[in-house]
This record gives C-alpha cells, sequence and structure tokens, in this order.
C-alpha cells in the first residue's frame, strides 16, 4: 500500500527564499468524504486526483493519478466542496530531501508551511535555521482543513 510520510513545520524566518530552486502556483479543491480526502490539485499544465486517508500524524495512505487538466477544471467546478486553495509551492534541495514550502493566498494568506517526505518515521532530516515549530500532527493545518475553516479566520 502506498503510504505517504510526511512531516509539517511552520517556518521561522524567511532565510529560506535564498535557497528555493523552482516554484509553481497551484489551485486545489476537495470533493468530499468521509473516510478520505479526495483532492483535485492543478499546477500549470498538470492536473492530479489524490486520495488521502483522513489519519491524523505523519504516516497516511496516498493514492495519487496524473489526470487531463480540463477534467481537472470541470470537477472542480462541479464537485468542490468549499472554496479552491491557492498557494505557491517552492521547492528547496537539501542533502538529499526536497522541501516543499506551501505559501498560500487567498483567505489562507500569511500561513507558510514547509512539508517534507520521508522514507520512514524515524528517518534523522536536515534541520535548517529557519524550520520553525512542527504541526504534522495539528489537523488546522491540513490541506483540507484550511480549505473549510481558513487560515485567516482562525490564526491572531
Amino acid at each position: 500500500m502506498p503510504i505517504e510520510i510526511e512531516r509539517k513545520f511552520l517556518l521561522a524566518n524567511d532565510s529560506w527564499r535564498a535557497l528555493v530552486g523552482r516554484s509553481a502556483h497551484m489551485s486545489q479543491a476537495y470533493l468530499g468524504g468521509t473516510r478520505c480526502s479526495t483532492r483535485v490539485r492543478i499546477a500549470g499544465e498538470a492536473a492530479w486526483l489524490n486520495l488521502k486517508s483522513l489519519d491524523r500524524g505523519a504516516a497516511r495512505l496516498e493514492f495519487e493519478y496524473a489526470i487531463p487538466v480540463d477534467e481537472a477544471h470541470e470537477m472542480i467546478r462541479q464537485f468542490a466542496d468549499g472554496p479552491v486553495l491557492s498557494k505557491t509551492r517552492h521547492y528547496i534541495n537539501m542533502a538529499n530531501f526536497v522541501f516543499e514550502i506551501d505559501e498560500f493566498h487567498g483567505e489562507n494568506s500569511g500561513l507558510i508551511v514547509a512539508e517534507l517526505e520521508l522514507p520512514n518515521e524515524d528517518a534523522e532530516f536536515p534541520r535548517p535555521d529557519w524550520l520553525g515549530i512542527e504541526v504534522t500532527n495539528d489537523e488546522r493545518y491540513y490541506n483540507v482543513r484550511l480549505a473549510k475553516l481558513p487560515f485567516t479566520r482562525w490564526h491572531r
């Protein structure tokens, strides 16, 4: 079974920006579900359908499939359960790991989260000085939750 092991962190400062190798704007919407999140994501001329278990924590079941962009737009128009998330994902390669830093827009503006996929839950990984507190187990920072209760509505 495909398991995604992902840790999430807030950022301590902006020094990560100098290390960005590439960035991509993404739009994503959730299509509902009670046992998993079903997400459609569009990044440029590519799109994916993703199903992820709603379990809390770093390790969760995840299935992801490439789909045609026009179908992704139609899925969002027809089935989106809540607003479309908008973010810019920045990629930083460091010591054989890729930090994905999501800088949110719209009602989630002001939120920047670093995500790191790991080969196992106990894997050692670099901890640069810009990596802040871990929020892996805080459901408020899950994208599926941010689509329903945006950052600007609860963060002070």
